[in-house]
């Protein structure tokens, strides 16, 4: 008896007529795998056959059923594209492709199935059904009027000759059948989510493609996202922790909730960490109900939590510098990576996709991820956003991606951003080590968060390491050490 492999590479094959949100879901569908760590990559058959054929042959007679040149140049690129999907399936540990194509006709799809079936690929074919005229003519005009087959070309003959487009591919469609295509796996999305038919769905890929096809919508709507204002313990360097917003965090929660108000957005969501600075952060916003999110939560630093950077290189130098060469895959001990960050945040995203205008305040690394999301950042780059304090992202999804708009609202902080290291050698020294972590107050709190007297920075734990490293090296690392403590002093 064989068995059924379960990690086998899959083969997301669109269908549908034009202006159906093909393109708009296979673009957000390969976003959300890559997020979550599964390596995609679209194939659209009409790059390649602007690639082959330009874009002078690309009016509404060369997609006409009774071409049979045209027909013949999209078969062409429908077969280049099952061979780049192939290799890289097969040869670049891809382990989704997404075809969009029209793949209207059940000849076609036999086709697309088959090819998969001798290279030993999964198909999964996911169908766009639109009959709401509202829907096609804003995706015509959103996206076709500025598309490359149409430089140059006035909109209303774009739509006219788009809507003759539509006609030929009309004339020879077929939807999936149930009755005659029941042994293939695939999805409907009916109307830009108002209904869904599944079939046979096979194994893990295919299951979270389902999950997230159910849950997105093309309704108008912004998200915000800032991160909680300035606190205490970043006065300090301090990571982690749970302690309240500074002066110039307090100052931020009133400006912010200004901010928010003159935005006029209706029916805003509010949802912040369940620590105390986020929570600060929103309390003044009017919102019509506030949630807070223990997936929202700063990456656990675990047994380094609320330490300095210098503490933690004096500490756990190998740790320290381990975490600089794989900052997105690194754990802290009894405590997290930006990987299990990514995993704890697939709920928010789902909800975020799901509702309309929301304001999340969160954390630094948090803020990287969700922020990442939008951006389709490379997993390696996700711990190196420089996302500052007291700074409002606005998120507006558009056609095939998301605009950011950025509002720095005028409060002094500190800057936390610490940039990606050289040096992440286990041997570096103190000085290499720390280079890129930001300056901050070497100061201590009490119990309630009111600042002590400052500590002599001679006597911190920074220094003590600098010291005791740079006398074991000699009067020249000396020399180093004195001008890196003047920089850090100033």
């Amino acid at each position: 008896m064989a068995h059924l492999l379960t990690n086998v590479p899959t083969c997301f094959a669109m269908v549908g007529l034009p202006a159906r949100g093909k393109t708009f879901m296979s673009k957000k569908l390969s976003r959300y795998l890559n997020w979550i760590g599964v390596k995609t990559k679209v194939f659209n058959a009409g790059e390649y056959r602007r690639k082959l054929y330009g874009t002078v042959n690309c009016k509404h007679d060369f997609f006409d059923p009774s071409n049979i040149s045209g027909h013949e140049a999209r078969m062409r690129c429908v077969e280049l594209a099952l061979a780049d999907v192939e290799d890289f399936l097969k040869n670049q540990d891809g382990q989704v492709a997404i075809l969009d194509a029209t793949n209207t006709t059940r000849e076609r799809r036999v086709y697309v199935h088959n090819r998969c079936l001798d290279a030993g690929i999964k198909s999964f074919f996911i169908e766009s059904i639109c009959d709401d005229r509202d829907v096609i003519y804003q995706n015509i005009m959103e996206v076709k009027v500025s598309s490359p087959d149409y430089v140059g070309v006035d909109e209303r003959e774009v739509y006219n000759d788009f809507i003759s487009r539509i006609h030929h591919y009309e004339a020879l469609y077929e939807t999936l059948d149930l009755d005659l295509e029941g042994h293939l796996s695939f999805i409907k999305v009916i109307n830009v989510g108002k209904k869904f038919l599944v079939n046979l769905i096979s194994g893990y890929l295919q299951t979270r493609a389902v999950y997230f096809l159910m849950n997105i919508h093309i309704a108008p709507r912004s998200i915000y996202l800032t991160r909680h204002g300035e606190s205490l313990l970043n006065l300090s360097g301090r990571i982690g922790g749970d302690s309240s917003l500074s002066n110039s965090g307090k100052e931020y929660s009133k400006k912010l909730r200004d901010f928010i108000s003159s935005q006029n957005i209706r029916d805003l969501k509010v949802w912040t960490s369940t620590l105390k600075r986020t929570i600060e952060t929103a309390e003044l916003i009017d919102a019509v109900n506030k949630e807070q999110w223990p997936a929202l939560d700063e990456l656990d630093a675990g047994i380094c939590d609320n330490m300095t950077y210098e503490e933690i290189q004096e500490k756990y130098p190998e740790d320290f510098a381990r975490r600089d060469q794989d900052k997105y895959h690194y754990r802290y001990p009894r405590g997290e990576s930006y990987e299990d960050v990514v995993s704890r945040l697939e709920p928010v995203i789902m909800e975020l996709e799901r509702q309309h205008n929301v304001l999340a305040v969160c954390h630094q690394a948090v803020m990287r991820c969700l922020l990442s999301y939008f951006l389709d950042t490379k997993a390696n780059d996700i711990p190196y956003l420089n996302v500052p304090l007291h700074t409002v992202y606005k998120l507006t999804p558009v056609a095939y991606g998301c605009r950011v708009e950025t509002f720095k609202l005028g409060v002094n902080c500190v800057d936390t951003y610490r940039k990606r290291p050289n040096d992440v050698r286990i041997d570096r020294s103190p000085i290499e080590a720390l280079k890129t972590v930001p300056s901050h107050d070497v100061l201590e709190y009490d119990s309630s968060w009111n600042r002590k007297v400052s500590k002599p920075v001679e006597s911190s734990i920074f220094v003590k390491s600098l010291t005791r490293w740079s006398q074991m090296q000699g009067d020249s690392q000396m020399d180093q050490l004195r001008g890196h403590l003047l920089w850090r002093i100033l």
